[in-house]
């Protein structure tokens, strides 16, 4: 995270009576709750104004001044005024202090500074429980999960529920699944109260892992649950591919009014109706988010996945209502647009969307692209494809992935410009994979270019990335044309290979 800004917001006459209050103080109390109130406020580059004034003057201070400035420094990410005041504690003998030791323990994690942390945790003779405890969550906060459960592992004091939950969280990440287990039972017998933060922790430990049924049975069994509890399950559920009972759940969670859906819920449940299909659970959605939340629906991330969900579903009139809407467009926002026209046979307004996104001063990325080179590829707009992608390069400077070539050879293969498609590939800078064969194969067919069919077939046994659909489309023409004995290779090579196509499937949503 970006250091905030520590330009000061008193005005002069502030300044003059903050110089005259540390004159006059002879004692540190009055100044050390000022500076307590300013560190707390919206502006605490003001709490390090008035730690400089004080440190002139010896009785204004003590080791709770130090504990302050530290706490001010974390909200602005100051680095360098941390170790200043790092360096001042140690030359005025307050090291020693244990707050002192663990709010620069604290510091030094909030700036991602994980080896001065660990320096200033081993001078520490004794550490008590929320030194090990922000040494522990610091380790596992910054990707050093392994060095964290060794850490609590050689622990030498009893660990509270803060402890257990940052641990629980580095073992998410590794997958520890058996420790985390252990951790879980330890913290059974060890803790007799409940405590709303470990009993959250242990749930996200058990749906990460993909325990589904120990995280219902641990959900429906708790006490009290709070929306984090609520979206967990939710997000949870959908991850792993459970989208109706991830809806049931979220609808649970408005039937019983234990709390509030907030913007991760929300965020999780569209996720939901987006992968189901169902327009009418994601037009429920919002109905209710438009009644209870409307708030939700102008922020970024609520907004961008409404908009997704009603792409997705084929809703581009609520989509574009919703787009409208939304207070502050990422590249999220634009590209979803962008590629949610394309995939809707409106591929000629991609254009002056992409347009629209570069008045408003927001840069494309490589999704942005792979939406315009779909649209122009659907709308057959070859020579406005190619500039893109040109542009892409060599205006913006973002490299090429396999799936931009692939929808570069679409985009010819769709024209019927298969010469042209077959010489890009040959021109193509990276070894063509999957992707880019399946498309000019499926342009081959389409056009009924046998020769060139002929060709690709020979090429795809040693591509890398050939997709299940790729090989069946390869099958299904060689069928197609009596060419039995092609066809029952390829699909002996499926076999082979362990592939194993999904059978296609639709549905439809009926009013009752």
């Amino acid at each position: 995270m970006q250091p905030k800004s520590l330009i000061p917001t008193f005005t002069t006459k502030q300044l003059i009576q903050i110089q005259a209050q540390t004159i006059k103080s002879t004692t540190p109390h009055t100044l050390n709750i000022l500076l307590g109130h300013l560190t707390r406020t919206p502006t605490p580059q003001n709490a390090i104004v008035l730690y400089n004034q004080m440190l002139h003057h010896p009785p204004t201070h003590n080791h709770f001044t130090f504990t302050h400035a530290l706490k001010a420094s974390s909200f602005l990410h100051a680095h360098q005024k941390g170790q200043e005041i790092h360096a001042h504690v140690v030359k005025t003998g307050h090291f020693s202090d244990v707050f002192i030791q663990n709010s620069l323990i604290h510091f030094y994690i909030v700036v991602n500074d994980i080896v001065s942390a660990c320096r200033v945790f081993d001078t520490i003779p004794h550490p008590d429980v929320v030194s090990w405890t922000s040494m522990i969550s610091g380790l596992s906060k910054c990707g050093f999960e392994q060095e964290a459960i060794a850490r609590f592992l050689v622990m030498d004091v009893k660990p509270n529920c803060n402890t257990i939950v940052s641990v629980l969280s580095a073992c998410s990440t590794l997958g520890a699944i058996k420790f985390g287990k252990a951790i879980h039972c330890y913290s059974l017998k060890t803790f007799t109260e409940e405590n709303m933060v470990l009993n959250n922790a242990v749930l996200d430990f058990y749906v990460k892992y993909g325990s589904l049924a120990s995280a219902r049975y641990l959900f429906v069994n708790m006490p009290i649950r709070d929306v984090v509890s609520w979206t967990t399950m939710v997000g949870g559920l959908a991850q792993r591919g459970f989208y109706e009972e991830a809806v049931s759940i979220f609808v649970e969670m408005l039937r019983e009014g234990e709390s509030e859906p907030n913007e991760a819920t929300i965020v999780n449940v569209l996720s939901a109706c987006s992968s189901l299909g169902s327009l009418s659970l994601g037009q429920w959605v919002h109905s209710y988010v438009s009644s209870m939340r409307y708030d939700l629906i102008k922020d970024g991330n609520v907004g961008n996945a409404f908009l997704n969900m009603f792409v997705k579903c084929g809703d581009v009139g609520m989509a574009i209502k919703v787009f409208n809407m939304v207070a502050s467009k990422d590249i999220v926002s634009w590209s979803t647009m962008i590629s949610g026209v394309a995939m809707t046979g409106l591929g000629k307004q991609a254009l002056p969307l992409f347009l629209l996104m570069l008045v408003h001063g927001v840069p494309p990325d490589d999704i942005t692209f792979i939406g315009l080179l779909s649209a122009c590829s659907h709308a057959g707009l070859v020579d406005e494809g190619l500039m893109f992608f040109k542009a892409m390069k060599d205006v913006y400077g973002i490299i090429p992935q396999l799936q931009h070539y692939a929808c570069v050879v679409d985009l010819y293969g769709r024209a019927g410009l298969l010469e042209e498609a077959e010489r890009f590939i040959r021109d193509m800078p990276v070894e063509a994979q999957g992707p880019v064969w399946g498309a000019l194969l499926n342009a081959c067919r389409i056009h009924g270019n046998e020769k060139m069919f002929e060709r690709i077939t020979w090429c795809l046994p040693s591509a890398k990335g050939v997709s299940i659909g790729t090989f069946a489309l390869l099958s299904n023409t060689f069928a197609s044309s009596n060419r039995w004995d092609d066809a029952n290779k390829v699909r002996d090579s499926m076999r082979c290979k362990g592939l194993k196509k999904m059978a296609g499937y639709s549905w439809i949503e009926v009013d009752e």
